[in-house]
């Protein structure tokens, strides 16, 4: 399977009570090759509108911080645990994550990258694979609400270029 067959399974699916009040799926975007992916919780209001992750406040955030240390949003692969958006963007329940796994782990499958960059709580709950390392970041909306968090959440940035270097 490639991510294109994925993507248009994403858009259609009906796996778990989430597309009822979704406008879009969300599958994600970014290389097939990315050596790093990074996975959120789950679409919020401008992803649903758009189809596209990371595109709000906290997304925009996310790139401009990782622009400031040397990495392009554009090198990235860029998805959520979850595909479709939350009531009142709640955390994914149990059964919706479990709905949503198979695309992640597929996408996981294809791109094969060195890292998976973990955002926030829900993210945690991502399956490890062998062989790539995982990294876990504050999510960036909880960056921009909360001071100690947003210089957490830089030095984690930091780091993380630093380990995508290493394995450039």
């Amino acid at each position: 399977m490639a991510l294109e067959e994925i993507n248009i399974r994403v858009y259609g699916c009906k796996r778990c009570r989430l597309w009822q009040g979704a406008k879009h799926g969300v599958p994600g975007e970014g290389p097939a090759d990315a050596r790093v992916m990074v996975v959120g919780q789950n679409p919020g209001a401008d992803e649903d509108e758009t189809g596209r992750p990371f595109v709000g406040r906290a997304g925009k955030y996310l790139a401009k911080t990782l622009a400031e240390f040397g990495v392009k949003r554009e090198d990235l692969y860029i998805t959520n645990i979850v595909k479709h958006t939350s009531p009142k963007n709640r955390e994914p329940y149990p059964d919706e994550v479990a709905a949503c796994l198979p695309y992640l782990q597929e996408q996981t499958r294809i791109i094969q990258p060195k890292i998976i960059v973990l955002l926030g709580a829900s993210a945690k709950n991502t399956p490890r694979v062998e062989g790539i390392e995982y990294v876990e970041i504050v999510h960036p909306s909880a960056a921009m609400r909360f001071t100690k968090m947003r210089e957490r959440f830089r030095l984690q940035i930091a780091e993380l270029a630093k380990r995508i270097v290493q394995n450039a």
